[in-house]
């Protein structure tokens, strides 16, 4: 597809929330060149009790409503969605510059109808580095994406695989290995700009091994429901 081609393919931008109010404003914000694009941005939020919902009202084009849960709250957005393409974002992640130009260029109906982009931290820490490395070089590997990566997919496409999975982890592990049935995943060097709050907070080298450790038990067949479980004590 050829750029003037991609002109017509509006795409919703679909960010889950939950008591996110420290990271969505900055998200929102970066946004807004893409809705002057004639672009939707759908926060869907999922119970929060800080001030997300207000914050995101002033800035997305719908707040949906959704059951807490990650696989739930994107399926509710994708279902309130009015694009042809949907692009599942997080909360405190930053798109590159014209973000829009490049996920349309890269759904060639002869090529994918799905993908995703590299990742880095603000942050420039030796080992958060080898980390966003490691993330992007795995993907690019092995055609499964995660949702730090900002998966982007055709509606027609993500309908025919069923969407995402009702299951409480690795909802976009699943959704890639559907996908990848379909295509290959275009694999965009252009980075996310993505928080490591999540890495600052239990430590990354311990963070790296859960992951890990979780991915290896999910491909080994451990079920969602048991990691999530022990994801959740991690955390606490």
């Amino acid at each position: 597809m050829v750029a003037a081609a991609a002109d017509h393919l509006h795409i919703s931008i679909i960010i889950p929330v939950l008591n996110e109010a420290g990271a969505i404003t900055a998200t929102l914000e970066s946004l807004q060149p893409l809705r002057r694009n004639g672009h939707e941005v759908v926060v869907v939020d999922g119970g929060s009790h800080d001030a997300s919902v207000a914050l995101a009202e002033a800035l997305a084009d719908q707040v949906v409503h959704s059951e807490r849960g990650r696989a739930s709250q994107l399926q509710a957005g994708a279902s309130a969605a009015c694009g042809s393409i949907l692009w599942f974002l997080h909360a405190d992640t930053l798109p590159p510059p014209h973000a829009d130009r490049l996920i349309q260029d890269a759904l060639h109906p002869e090529s994918a109808c799905w993908g995703r982009f590299d990742v880095q931290f603000p942050e420039r820490h030796r080992l958060l580095r080898l980390v966003a490395w490691s993330m992007n070089t795995r993907s690019r590997l092995t055609g499964i994406a995660t949702g730090d990566q900002g998966i982007f997919v055709t509606r027609d496409c993500f309908e025919q695989a069923g969407g995402f999975p009702s299951i409480p982890l690795m909802e976009d592990i699943a959704l890639s290995r559907t996908l990848k049935r379909r295509s290959p995943p275009a694999c965009l060097r252009q980075c996310l700009t993505t928080s490591a709050r999540r890495w600052r907070k239990h430590g990354t080298v311990r963070t790296i091994l859960l992951m890990w450790g979780l991915r290896l038990g999910y491909f080994l067949g451990i079920s969602p429901r048991r990691l999530a479980g022990y994801y959740a004590a991690h955390r606490s």
